[in-house]
């Protein structure tokens, strides 16, 4: 009996043992996304420049001085924009309202005026950054001096250009030689970059900008030089062919520059405004030192009767 109850205790007082560890399941990786070569959201991207196309044309074959209201609203966007880049980067404080003020001075002096309407507006806004300035102290005064006025060269009154093809008679076709040419090199490059390009322009700046991209540009845009030039405008196709490399010439040089401004400010874009382009300055770029070449090159190519 005693030696069944020790046998009971033995069994009571052995330790249970241990369950078996549960296999940890298995952890499947997601799936990397797949990036697309274009860069960005290429729907989006179509859609919204059709809309901003549509708009333009929409001006010029009904009222083509609405395309200057249309410049104006561009320029004053993307002052706002480049403005609060530069705050929130930097700390630079732009004189935003004299800038803004002086910008659309510059955009419709320049309807009646001219050239010369255009530097007055330009002259007098910068004056009056001067003083706006002022209360604010000797702290970083130059730098947001400089920052204004850059700001108001930059934009509006290289804006103020574009505004100065409309007023002639055959201001529709001039502002299409000009539209048209800088789209052309923007789609041209960007097709041939995306297809073939693989030796960068300028790494350091944009890395994605490639020669096979800008050779895209160049025939896109002479093609389109030529057929604006003799098609829309008393142009011979040998001058739509120095239009038209000029333009790509000055429409890559402006994307540079920005982009040399955005990593200097460490942005991505320069506003969130147009899904699949950023902001508004992110179109701009390309379009403001080119409707100054434009202007000149159609003045001495097709002059205005006088």
């Amino acid at each position: 009996m005693s030696q069944v109850s020790e046998e009971r205790e033995d069994r009571v007082d052995a330790p249970e043992p241990a369950p078996a560890a549960m296999p940890e399941p298995e952890t499947v990786p997601e799936p990397a996304r797949k990036v697309s070569r274009a860069g960005r959201n290429l729907p989006a991207a179509i859609g919204v420049g059709l809309l901003l196309g549509a708009a333009i044309v929409t001006s010029l074959l009904t009222v083509r001085f609405l395309f200057i209201g249309i410049i104006a609203i561009a320029i004053a966007v993307g002052t706002i924009e480049l403005a609060g880049a530069l705050k929130r980067a930097a700390g630079i404080r732009i004189a935003l309202v004299p800038v803004l003020v002086g910008g659309q001075a510059m955009i419709w002096l320049a309807w009646p005026y001219g050239r010369e309407g255009a530097l007055t507006a330009f002259v007098l806004t910068v004056l009056v950054c001067l003083l706006w300035r002022l209360p604010g102290g000797a702290d970083g005064y130059l730098r947001d001096i400089s920052a204004s006025v850059f700001a108001a060269a930059y934009i509006p009154l290289f804006g103020a250009f574009a505004a100065m093809l409309v007023p002639p008679e055959d201001g529709v076709g001039r502002v299409l030689a000009f539209m048209i040419g800088v789209v052309a090199s923007d789609t041209g490059g960007y097709i041939a970059g995306v297809l073939g390009g693989k030796h960068p322009m300028a790494p350091s700046i944009s890395p994605k900008k490639t020669w096979e991209g800008f050779a895209g540009s160049l025939v896109a845009g002479v093609v389109a030089g030529a057929l604006t030039l003799s098609l829309l405008l008393d142009g011979h196709a040998w001058q739509g062919v120095l239009f038209g490399a000029a333009i790509v010439c000055t429409a890559t040089l402006g994307d540079l520059v920005e982009s040399l401004i955005k990593r200097d400010l460490g942005v991505k874009d320069m506003g969130n405004m147009l899904p699949g382009h950023g902001g508004l300055m992110d179109r701009l770029d390309s379009l403001l030192p080119s409707a100054v070449v434009s202007w000149l090159l159609l003045s001495a190519f097709v002059p205005v009767p006088l």
